[in-house]
């Protein structure tokens, strides 16, 4: 009888490209007392680059920051998933860890996939939870339509689609990898009844906004010079991480101010870019390639 992982080992591809996201449009408790949920924001074409070579056992090649995941947390997680605990991975995140764009999780689920992988996305987030003890929603088709448990790796409900927003976007303070056990954020259910009331972007991006305003004015930072931004520059909202340093202006499609990333970096924000959401670019496990580099 053929050996399962050997089969696995031999179809897997040597090069994923695995979407990430960029903050949230809603994060906080679902209920008093309920557990941390959020509703993910996807960018188009934010993608994490991850590469496996041959070896005996399971290692990272060196990058020049931190490691996006702890290489001693690999052998569990692989076997978790009844994978074969080997191969050395090479990681390429578009920005470096704890800035709120999901990298840890977009690096499990790459290693994942490179290792054979072709299981539930369920099964997936239980392996992610237990190696890092949160997760965004990063192994579905379709991130930003779940409103996720992010501590316990669970669905709590299917929600409509994301709008389509164009975004200034950048980030502003210091890297803050997610702490697993921390649940100091505001009741956002009725956010989430909202969101499901209406579609529109003016709608949504109030919404955005409002759980954004609440994160800042429970957990700080003090002195975020976002709002302002969006209020100065005629934004109908903004997002941000809830957890890290990602913040977005949310724009109509193709009515982005010209202004806005010249406004953000004079305001201090960093390594501003335009990108779209809710355009189906940004949805999904990613694309991966194999064969070759």
């Amino acid at each position: 009888m053929a050996d399962p992982r050997r089969a696995a080992r031999a179809a897997a591809p040597r090069r994923v490209l695995q979407r990430c996201h960029f903050g949230e449009w809603l994060q906080g408790r679902w209920h008093e007392g309920g557990p941390v949920v959020l509703v993910t924001l996807m960018p188009a074409a934010l993608l994490l680059e991850a590469r496996m070579e041959p070896s005996d056992t399971p290692e990272m090649t060196p990058g020049d920051g931190p490691p996006p995941v702890d290489p001693a947390a690999l052998p569990a997680f692989l076997e978790a998933l009844g994978l074969p605990a080997r191969g050395r991975f090479t990681l390429l995140p578009p920005f470096p860890a704890g800035l709120g764009t999901g990298v840890s999780t977009a690096s499990l689920v790459a290693i994942a996939r490179l290792a054979g992988f072709a299981g539930a996305p369920e099964h997936l987030a239980r392996a992610t939870i237990a190696a890092e003890g949160a997760s965004d929603p990063l192994m579905f088709p379709a991130p930003d339509r779940l409103l996720w448990a992010s501590r316990e790796g669970r669905e709590i409900a299917t929600l409509p689609p994301a709008p389509v927003a164009g975004l200034a976007a950048g980030f502003w303070g210091p890297a803050t990898p997610t702490v697993a056990g921390d649940q100091d954020y505001d009741d956002i259910a009725d956010l989430i009844v909202h969101w499901q009331k209406r579609d529109d972007l003016a709608w949504r991006a109030a919404l955005a906004r409002e759980s954004a305003a609440r994160c800042l004015a429970r957990r700080g930072p003090a002195g975020d010079p976002t709002p302002d931004l969006a209020r100065d520059l005629g934004a109908p909202g903004w997002v941000m991480s809830h957890s890290g340093a990602a913040r977005a202006l949310v724009f109509p499609p193709g009515e982005v101010h010209r202004h806005a990333t010249a406004a953000m970096a004079e305001a201090g924000l960093r390594d501003m870019h335009g990108t779209m959401t809710g355009t189906g670019t940004g949805t999904g496990t990613g694309t991966g390639t194999g064969g070759g580099p």
